[in-house]
C-alpha cells in the first residue's frame, strides 16, 4: 500500500475508473461489477494517457504499466483509508439518513466553508465507489471532509465507515426506503445505526435532531459518545410560512440558540430551499458550523446563499408555471413531506405530478395506495408508474375520480402534456430517479 500510495501522489492524487474520463496523467482502477468489467478497458485508459492502471490478478494482464491485485474495488477503499489516514489532523464528518442526505452534506460544506478548508462528497458519489474516491480527492491541506454515505442493503454503512472513519456523524432521519435490502424499517435502523457504533467504538461526537424520537433512542442506546443536540423544537425556532412574496423555506433563529421567542425579533434565514422539511435540513448544518467555531450569522450567510440543483428542492419558473423539482428520489417519508409542504403553497392552481416509489419491497403497495389516498382532495394529480396504477385500481375500482390521471411513464405524462396544457399553475414535481420525472419539465 505505502508503494501505490506513492504512485497515487506521482498523479496528482488523480484517480479514475472510467478510461472515457481519461484526461492523462490518471491512476486508473479497473473496477468489477454485475454488468460491468473495467479490466477490459484498462489498455484504453493506458493508450488515452493513464500513468497506471489497477487491474485484477484473474484478468491475466501484465506489464510495467499494469499493477496487479486480488481485489481492485477493495484496494481502491484500503488506497482512501490510507489517504484519510496520512492527512495531518484531519476531521471526518459522516453523514447518513433515509432523506435530505445530500442538502444537508451541502450546505455543512457551505457553513464550514466559512471557516475552514472542506472537501465534501461530490453529487451523488455515496457508495461504496463514490466514498473513497471522496477521500482520494482531498487535498494534503483539507481540514473537514463531509462524507455522504447511502445504504441500500444492511451492511453497507457498516462497511463504508471502515473507509472513510469518522470520528463526528450525523443521521437525517430513519424511514421506510429500501425496504427491499433492508427487510424492514427495524432492519433500516439497522443499517443507519452502523454509523453511531462507529462513532461509538472511536469515542466520537454525535450530531442530534433532538426533536426525532426515534433517533434519540438510537443515539441514547450507543456509549461512549458526545452528544450536540439540535432542532425545530429543541432550538424554539418558528418555521415561518410559505406564500407568493416568499416561496422558499424561512426560519426565525433565537441569537442564543435555544431561548425563548415568537419570532417577531429574531433573525430570519430566508433559503433558497423549497419545503418546511428543509427546515431540519438547515439547521444540521448550523449545529455542525457552531460547534466548529463558525459563528450564527456567517452561518446563516452561507445557507442563504446556497442554490439548490440536481433536482433537489428546487423552484423552477417557467413561462408559464412555478415547478417545484424534487425528482431525484422519492420514498414514503420524503413524499409524505413534500406533499405536506406542497399542502401549505398558496396559489390559485396547485397541481401534483408523482413518479412511483421504487425499492420498497413488500410495502410498495401499501405505501403507494397510502399516496393515493393523501392527495384524494387535490383538483389536478398525475401519478406515474405500474405501483400507481395497482394503487389507484385498489382505491377506486377502474373508474378513477375527475382530477387524477395516470400515465405508464413521464414521457407518457410529458406528451399528454404537450397536448393539453397545463398554464398558471403551482405544479409539485416528485419521483424515484428511476422515474425520470424531469423529462415533463421542458411541457411545462
Amino acid at each position: 500500500m505505502e508503494e501505490l500510495y506513492k504512485i497515487y501522489l506521482s498523479c496528482g492524487r488523480r484517480v479514475s475508473t472510467d478510461s472515457r474520463s481519461i484526461k492523462g496523467g490518471e491512476l486508473f482502477f479497473a473496477l468489477k461489477g454485475e454488468t460491468f468489467d473495467g479490466n477490459a478497458y484498462a489498455a484504453k485508459a493506458l493508450e488515452a494517457g493513464a500513468a497506471k492502471a489497477v487491474v485484477s490478478a484473474s484478468s491475466g494482464l501484465q506489464g510495467p504499466d499494469y499493477i496487479v491485485v486480488e481485489d481492485t474495488l477493495a484496494t481502491l477503499q484500503q488506497l482512501a483509508r490510507y489517504h484519510r489516514d496520512h492527512i495531518e489532523n484531519l476531521v471526518v464528518l459522516g453523514l447518513t439518513g433515509t432523506n435530505g442526505k445530500t442538502t444537508t452534506k451541502e450546505l455543512i460544506r457551505q457553513v464550514l466553508a466559512a471557516k475552514y478548508e472542506v472537501a465534501a462528497t461530490q453529487g451523488n458519489l455515496n457508495n461504496d465507489i463514490g466514498v473513497p474516491l471522496t477521500l482520494l480527492s482531498m487535498a494534503p491541506e483539507t481540514q473537514i471532509a463531509v462524507v455522504e454515505m447511502g445504504a441500500s442493503h444492511l451492511d453497507d454503512i457498516q462497511k463504508l465507515v471502515k473507509v472513510c472513519a469518522p470520528t463526528y456523524g450525523l443521521i437525517t432521519n430513519v424511514g421506510r426506503a429500501h425496504i427491499e435490502g433492508f427487510g424492514s424499517f427495524e432492519g433500516v435502523k439497522a443499517a443507519k445505526g452502523a454509523l453511531y457504533d462507529f462513532i461509538s467504538s472511536v469515542g466520537g461526537t454525535i450530531f442530534l435532531n433532538a426533536d426525532d424520537a426515534c433517533l434519540s433512542v438510537m443515539a441514547s442506546e450507543r456509549e461512549n459518545v458526545t452528544i450536540v443536540p439540535y432542532g425545530i423544537e429543541y432550538w424554539n425556532t418558528i418555521v415561518l410560512p410559505s406564500d407568493a412574496e416568499h416561496p422558499f423555506m424561512r426560519v426565525a433563529i433565537p441569537e442564543d440558540i435555544g431561548g425563548d421567542g415568537d419570532g417577531s425579533n429574531l433573525p430570519v434565514l430566508e433559503s433558497r430551499l423549497v419545503g418546511a422539511y428543509n427546515a431540519a435540513n438547515a439547521l444540521a448544518a448550523i449545529a455542525v458550523g457552531l460547534h466548529f467555531g463558525v459563528s450564527l450569522d456567517d452561518a446563516i450567510a452561507a445557507i442563504e446563499a446556497y442554490e439548490p440543483s440536481n433536482k433537489r428542492s428546487q423552484m423552477v419558473k417557467t413561462s408559464t408555471n412555478t415547478l417545484i423539482v424534487d425528482a431525484y428520489n422519492a420514498n414514503p417519508s420524503s413524499m409524505a413531506v413534500a406533499l405536506e409542504s406542497f399542502a401549505s403553497v398558496a396559489a390559485e392552481r396547485k397541481v401534483v405530478m408523482l413518479g412511483q416509489m421504487g425499492e420498497l419491497g413488500s410495502i410498495s403497495a401499501e405505501a403507494h395506495q397510502e399516496v393515493v389516498r393523501a392527495v384524494a382532495s387535490l383538483k389536478e394529480v398525475y401519478l406515474v408508474g405500474p405501483e400507481f396504477k395497482a394503487a389507484l385500481t385498489t382505491v377506486y375500482g377502474e373508474s378513477l375520480p375527475a382530477g387524477i390521471a395516470w400515465f405508464h411513464d413521464s414521457e407518457s405524462l410529458a406528451a399528454y402534456i404537450k397536448q393539453h396544457p397545463v398554464k398558471g399553475a403551482v405544479i409539485l414535481i416528485k419521483g424515484s430517479r428511476s422515474q425520470e420525472m424531469e423529462k415533463v419539465i421542458p411541457v411545462l
